[in-house]
């Protein structure tokens, strides 16, 4: 499914959503969901409040984009970049969330087109708009950006004003803004770099009046920032705060924002998870609220992630996964070892999982042996 793009009806699916590549996008299409919308839900949604992550303006990018960056801020990495100081030159336009994995893959693409293409007049500007409440964090997104090698001016836009301006759909947006300050181009979701170079070099050989030689990006992201495997990516991302949380599996049924003990279902289907031991489930994420505390997760695809977050008293939080009921050993993700051991120090996205041989269904189980680290949302690659 690699190249499918998404029409403006498949785009519907991103609004109010994480960002996906469009061969996810497909693949939720694919795999679809069944939606309650009352109280206790035996393996549906339970959406009680609406999202606060707004749709998509009626316009698809403003008209003066230049000017709809300028404003609310602040910024990092950069003082405030004011339209004037923009003008005459190609912007690439990136919204993005730094515990999204969608976010965090087309990273390495980024970093090589801003250094690469700096002397030809290319700037680049993040858009940091967050998802979950942590990541209004000024201080938070400061040491991620640090720690992820973002070097170009990042606004930040919790209170989604730029957001709307531009009425953006999802996680990652790009748009294409030319020296003349129009937007050229919009792209949701990851991939088809080489489409997206191609274009800035277009638009930079049109401002300069001479051809760009460039020569193209490869494949170049390592580690967590590694391309996903679409092509074996069968489980799509699944929430587990009660606000958008699905895929519970029967008998399961959440109760909101008070302690309960839950007692893991006997098995666990396809695409389907549940909570065992002493929880507290919020709109955003459930909170373990003892030793012991599981979660369970029966997945298909190469990768499995999860936004995890720290206690609230800042101290480590071990856990351990396994699959199968075995440690991973070499199936082992880049934040646990081999005997499935992995700390929760920092509200971020951990990678449990990256399967080394052939892809084939697992059954994930994550246990943590402190309590009080908080899980949002998993998602696969």
């Amino acid at each position: 499914m690699k190249g499918w793009h998404a029409s403006e009806g498949n785009r519907s699916m991103l609004r109010k959503r994480r960002g996906l590549g469009f061969a996810a996008i497909a693949v939720t299409a694919a795999i679809g969901a069944v939606v309650y919308c009352f109280g206790d839900i035996p393996g549906g949604r339970l959406n009680p409040t609406p999202s606060p992550i707004p749709s998509a303006a009626a316009a698809e990018y403003p008209g003066q984009p230049l000017v709809a960056l300028a404003g609310n801020g602040p910024w990092l990495n950069t003082t405030e970049r004011t339209p004037q100081a923009l003008r005459g030159k190609v912007v690439l336009v990136n919204f993005w969330t730094y515990s999204c994995i969608n976010s965090l893959r087309p990273l390495p693409y980024i970093r090589d087109w801003a250094a690469k293409y700096k002397d030809d007049g290319l700037i680049v500007i993040g858009v940091h708009t967050p998802e979950f409440a942590f990541e209004k964090d000024g201080d938070k997104v400061r040491r991620a950006v640090a720690e992820l090698g973002v070097t170009w001016p990042v606004k930040l836009d919790s209170d989604y004003a730029t957001w709307r301006l531009f009425g953006n759909d999802g996680w990652p947006g790009f748009y294409f803004i030319d020296a003349k300050g129009q937007v050229r181009h919009h792209r949701l979701g990851e991939g088809d770099y080489a489409a997206s170079e191609r274009l800035l070099q277009q638009l930079l050989a049109e401002a300069k009046a001479a051809p760009i030689n460039e020569k193209l990006t490869g494949d170049i992201g390592k580690g967590i920032e590694a391309a996903p495997d679409w092509d074996q990516l069968r489980s799509p991302e699944t929430y587990v705060g009660y606000r958008q949380a699905d895929r519970l599996a029967a008998p399961q049924r959440l109760k909101r924002d008070a302690p309960l003990t839950y007692s893991l279902p006997s098995s666990v289907p396809a695409n389907q998870w549940g909570l065992g031991g002493a929880w507290t489930v919020g709109a955003e994420s459930a909170r373990a609220d003892a030793a012991s505390a599981k979660i369970r997760y029966r997945f298909e695809a190469r990768d499995l992630h999860m936004v995890l977050g720290a206690r609230g008293d800042g101290t480590p939080a071990r856990f351990r996964v396994t699959l199968d009921g075995l440690p991973p050993g070499t199936d082992h993700g880049v934040d646990t070892d081999a005997n499935g051991m992995g700390t929760v120090t920092k509200d971020r996205l951990y990678q449990l999982v990256r399967q080394s041989a052939a892809v084939r269904a697992r059954t994930f189980e994550i246990e943590f042996l402190d309590p009080g680290a908080r899980a949002y949302v998993f998602t696969f690659g």
